[in-house]
């Protein structure tokens, strides 16, 4: 069995791309969005981390954390987001696909995929290519034709910080960042 090592970078920033379990378009229906944010929010209460950035699309999620210092347990996090979102979109009506024999075996639910992919951001240009990289995704994906065309991300607030143009993305802006999608 393979072992997946993580990163442990007490007050680190990470990049991480989580998807849905057989790619179900869940996230960006008023249901999923509303499951989403809250367990955002009640996560960050138990275990605070800044929210850099997030583009939250129909079957995956990217999003950018900083942990606070001497903390680097986001595995944990995303193991209660998950656990939060599944039992909070059950219980309102929200559907789950068939759990694989092994989920079904290690009582795993069949919402999200099992695991996350995560990246360390080295050093400010590493955060900047992986922000951009987040803001970019829904264009990437066909989802809208301009990046500002997407409500379920931070770019919003990123242009009323003054951090990008309200027509920004019109091409991608990295190119060689390869995220596993």
């Amino acid at each position: 069995m393979p072992r997946f090592y993580r990163s442990r970078r007490p007050g680190g920033t990470f990049f991480f791309t989580a998807v849905t379990h057989r790619r179900r378009a869940v996230l960006t229906t008023e249901l999923g969005r509303r499951c989403f944010r809250k367990g955002l929010e009640r996560i960050r209460e138990q275990r605070p981390f800044d929210l850099v950035a997030i583009a939250l699309l129909p079957d995956h999620v990217h999003t950018v954390w900083t942990l606070p210092e001497g903390d680097a347990d986001f595995s944990t996090r995303w193991q209660l987001l998950k656990r939060y979102f599944t039992r909070a979109y059950l219980a309102a009506g929200g559907a789950e696909s068939e759990p694989t024999a092994s989920m079904s075996r290690q009582k795993q639910r069949g919402l999200w995929q099992r695991r996350f992919w995560e990246h360390t951001c080295r050093d400010e240009v590493d955060l900047k290519r992986c922000v951009d990289y987040v803001h970019w995704n829904p264009v990437k994906h066909g989802l809208v034709s301009h990046v500002a065309d997407w409500p379920w991300s931070t770019f919003h607030r990123y242009v009323k910080l003054g951090e990008y143009l309200s027509d920004w993305g019109g091409e991608n802006p990295c190119p060689d960042l390869l995220v596993p999608e």
